[in-house]
């Protein structure tokens, strides 16, 4: 039934909701509502397709994030043929959803400005939509790229194998002399095709996916896939439960901000902070380490609760562990504000203005750096943090130096976390059977990982398993924001860019 205004579904951050209840609209009538919508400041969280059960058709969801309300607001349109009209022009925000849209389903968006694939799937809707014969190879960083013509313009390019343990991707530079004008990045080598394989699910398997669709994002996104199934199940977790999780994940965010701020000096060539930050990286580690057995937190976050409790001495040593940690961090990072030639070189490197990151959908600490107060542990807070206020930080420059101090905050509020948590965790249980999951619902889920706002969205079938299962890291909304900071910068600035805003590859290309 199609609808004659827009009224979404409206539901909170962990929760499921029928799909019955979400609306079915006219194409025209969606793309009107979401313009409307993100022109009012709410956010585009999720943009996906689903199969229609018992026909070919292709359902488009868009999930809404409305942060000043702490809502979600769910709704869904059917399109008719093989294409849509792109709102890419109109809402740059949605550019990658498009794309990725087009490659799994074969829906082209009209009007695309920059059409191309995501993660380089090999189906045959993907081909035909590239109009590639169906013996042509679709590859990474084999096809188009935009390009500046002119005197003395020229093109570099670097990757997908880097110097050193990094994962693959491929960098396009257009740039005069040392000048760059534009960046534009191909990725796609780390694809996996995880959404696919949790189609069925749940199984065995499935936590393991989501354990590792970012191996350095551990805990948010088993966090998010966890309270997707609790959602469903209706599963209601212990306090003591939530509180571990939510000191699990704090210090997965330590862990990597501390080693950022550690990278970021190594890139300027600054060896105290470089070669400290890297072993106090460790130590954060060895804490998740002494709750879980498992440096990265795996197998610590599980359905209905958590796999590990604490006694009374592994949380004395815990706090111990976490002064000293607090100490020596405290006299590595303050070394970086205290020295002129650090602050020379982070600071007006790699803008990226507020008004931009609005526009491109930027999320965690890159957004947060050019003046966002964009959290979800605020914004669409759910477990332990509907209880536990963490103060969020933000600066105005959004450059190098804003992406760096606001991890430096960051890393002190969730220290004060940690302590308050372990000196007050609830008694009793920390897991609860999680019972089957209900059929034909939608769920929706957000978590706060260290680079931002992880999103996980799960439909049912009739019997209660994974119809569809989209899954949207971080990294995939700001790849652009890296993309953009670097125009009219030094392309010898590429490095300290890269890892202030450190995006995923393998989360982008799940």
């Amino acid at each position: 039934m199609i609808h004659d205004r827009f009224d979404p579904a409206t539901l909170i951050n962990g929760r499921a909701i029928e799909l019955e209840a979400i609306p079915i609209f006219a194409l025209d009538q969606l793309e009107g509502a979401v313009l409307g919508a993100v022109a009012a400041g709410q956010r585009v969280a999720a943009m996906f397709g689903a199969a229609t059960p018992g026909s070919g058709a292709i359902q488009l969801y868009v999930v809404l994030a409305d942060d000043e309300q702490n809502r979600l607001h769910v709704a869904r349109t059917q399109v008719e043929g093989d294409q849509f009209p792109s709102l890419t022009p109109r809402c740059p925000q949605v550019h990658l959803f498009e794309r990725e849209i087009a490659e799994q389903f074969g829906l082209k968006p009209l009007g695309h400005p920059w059409l191309k694939p995501v993660r380089y799937h090999r189906s045959p809707a993907g081909r035909d939509v590239w109009n590639r014969s169906r013996d042509q190879s679709i590859l990474p960083a084999v096809g188009d790229f935009y390009r500046v013509e002119g005197d003395e313009v020229h093109e570099v390019a670097v990757g997908p194998v880097h110097a050193g343990v990094i994962e693959p991707g491929h960098f396009r530079f257009q740039c005069h002399g040392e000048h760059v004008f534009h960046l534009e990045i191909a990725l796609g080598y780390q694809h996996r095709g995880v959404e696919e394989a949790m189609v069925g699910g749940p199984t065995k398997r499935s936590i393991h996916y989501a354990q590792t669709l970012a191996g350095d994002t551990t805990i948010a996104h088993t966090t998010a896939y966890c309270q997707v199934l609790e959602a469903l199940a209706r599963c209601q977790k212990t306090a003591r439960a939530q509180s571990l999780r939510g000191i699990a994940l704090e210090l997965e965010r330590m862990a990597n901000h501390v080693g950022d701020l550690g990278a970021l000096a190594n890139d300027v060539g600054f060896l105290p902070t470089a070669s400290y930050c890297g072993r106090i990286r460790g130590d954060f580690l060895n804490m998740t380490a002494l709750l879980c057995g498992s440096r990265f937190g795996r197998g610590m976050v599980r359905p209905g609760g958590v796999g590990f409790d604490v006694d009374d001495t592994r949380v004395a040593e815990l706090l111990r562990r976490l002064d000293a940690a607090e100490k020596d961090t405290t006299v590595a990072v303050n070394l970086l504000w205290d020295t002129s030639s650090v602050m020379a070189r982070f600071e007006d490197i790699g803008p990226l203005p507020q008004e931009v990151a609005v526009e491109l959908g930027i999320v965690g600490p890159a957004a947060r750096a050019s003046g966002l107060a964009r959290d979800v542990r605020q914004d669409q807070s759910s477990s332990i943090f509907q209880f536990a206020h963490i103060p969020i930080a933000t600066y105005d420059t959004g450059d190098v130096l804003a992406r760096a101090y606001v991890r430096w905050f960051e890393i002190q509020q969730s220290i004060k976390f940690i302590r308050e948590q372990l000196r007050g965790i609830p008694p009793g249980a920390v897991q609860v059977p999680l019972g089957p999951l209900a059929p034909e619902r939608l769920a929706v889920t957000l978590s706060e990982g260290w680079r931002g706002e992880v999103c996980h969205v799960a439909i049912t079938d009739a019997q209660g398993h994974f119809a569809r299962y989209k899954v949207v890291d971080p990294s995939f909304h700001n790849w652009s924001g890296l993309a953009y900071a670097l125009r009219n910068q030094q392309i010898s600035d590429f490095p300290l860019c890269n890892k202030s805003f450190n995006l995923s590859y393998c989360g982008h290309d799940l």
